[in-house]
């Protein structure tokens, strides 16, 4: 018999500001037309005042752990993939352990962007196999807008806020490419293309920052990279794209999206796409497109 992860319950949490592409008629020179045409996103959420990633995350895991029919009790980690944590630490995992009551246990942040919670998923799958844990929730949240430069109208039309969350439980299978779990995993990252998008603040400044892109480069990767990784991860699975029901991808740009699908050759109606309702949400993204997709 093989160990496998399997998801148990999914849930997300979306804040209640809804921000259409009209609004930024008013502050940047944009329309709703070019918006959809360029991204296909239509509307995203934006977090209150004094709303936290941590509130964010907290309502995604209960979502998740009423989904799943457990409470916190039955948990032994939590793993959260966030770019914007509340503070520079504690972690927002230890915040969200909190919040759930959940005294035993660890917790702990990714932070990769908008690959996190694919990170973070690895990580949980790798605690399962090795038998650290037999259930860990792992959440990716956001609050992207805290980080927009509202000057700019390439960037701060693009993200939203938002949180969506797995909850992760060991299972027996075969070892066979019909088990019910985590089949196979791939990571990569490539420190040369850093300057491509990042956030020009922190320690090294003194303050927060804003995100910089540069939408051409990064566009040209993700298509690249995002199908070299979904074919070596079915390889390793024993599949191939005829073998795939649905994909889930980052919902960062619909373009993106379309240019990842034509290369794996699976047709858009085996794709979930939720970006035109929640723009790019970042390591939220692939578990709020689970759970609401």
């Amino acid at each position: 018999m093989t160990i496998r992860a399997a998801v148990r319950g999914v849930g997300h949490y979306l804040p209640d500001r809804v921000v259409p592409n009209a609004e930024f008629e008013q502050i940047v020179e944009t329309s709703d037309e070019w918006i959809r045409a360029r991204s296909g996103i239509e509307r995203r959420h934006f977090a209150a005042d004094g709303q936290m990633t941590s509130d964010l995350a907290t309502r995604a895991a209960r979502a998740a752990l009423a989904d799943a029919g457990l409470d916190a009790t039955d948990i032994d980690a939590i793993i959260v993939a966030t770019s914007t944590p509340d503070l520079t630490f504690p972690s927002v995992a230890t915040m969200v352990q909190a919040a759930l009551g959940m005294t035993r246990g660890f917790a702990f942040d990714v932070q990769a962007v908008c690959a996190g919670f694919v990170f973070a998923l690895t990580n949980a799958n790798a605690l399962i196999l090795s038998g650290q844990a037999s259930r860990v929730l792992v959440i990716g949240a956001e609050t992207f807008s805290r980080l927009m430069n509202w000057k700019d109208r390439t960037t701060c039309v693009i993200f939203g806020d938002g949180a969506g969350a797995v909850v992760l439980e060991a299972v027996q299978g075969e070892g066979l490419p019909s088990d019910r779990g985590i089949l196979s995993t791939d990571l990569n990252s490539d420190g040369r293309y850093k300057d491509i998008l990042y956030v020009d603040g922190g320690t090294s400044t003194g303050t927060t920052g804003h995100l910089v892109m540069e939408g051409k480069e990064v566009f040209r990767h993700a298509i690249e990279k995002l199908a070299e990784t979904a074919h070596t991860a079915l390889d390793k699975a024993g599949l191939t794209p005829e073998d795939v029901d649905w994909i889930v991808p980052h919902q960062a740009n619909i373009r993106i999206i379309e240019g990842t699908a034509k290369r794996m050759q699976v047709p858009m109606e085996r794709v979930v796409v939720t970006v035109q309702d929640h723009g790019n949400t970042s390591a939220a993204s692939i578990p709020l497109a689970l759970s609401v997709g």
